[in-house]
């Protein structure tokens, strides 16, 4: 368990990379249609729906990745193949690997 302030912390930083840092990705690498990419990569954030699957839906002490349908392994090796793709599916695989460090990061990095 996180002390409050870690967990506040962890909380921010959590959301910051879901929601903000594309919105850099998107700016640096893709600067002429940034605004695209980055609706593109905040549309990839519906991987997550996965969650309604479990129960509890959301527990702090799980590890995402590996856990939900669409955060296992076999799905992040087809989010990996992506990146071999040109245009929009590159953008998506871009976003959903993204997401997937994330979370991983979240969990493995930080109390819990």
């Amino acid at each position: 368990m996180c002390p409050p302030e870690i967990a506040l912390l962890k909380t921010f930083v959590h959301y910051f990379l879901h929601l903000a840092f594309p919105a850099l990705i998107a700016f640096v690498f893709y600067r002429d249609q940034w605004k695209k990419v980055y609706l593109i990569f905040l549309a990839t954030m519906l991987v997550d729906l996965d969650h309604l699957f479990a129960d509890p839906i959301f527990d702090p002490n799980r590890m995402s990745v590996g856990f939900h349908i669409l955060h296992s392994y076999y799905a992040i090796a087809v989010y990996f193949l992506l990146l071999f793709f040109k245009g929009n599916l590159r953008i998506i695989g871009i976003g959903l690997l993204f997401h997937m460090l994330t979370d991983f990061q979240d969990f493995e990095w930080w109390c819990h």
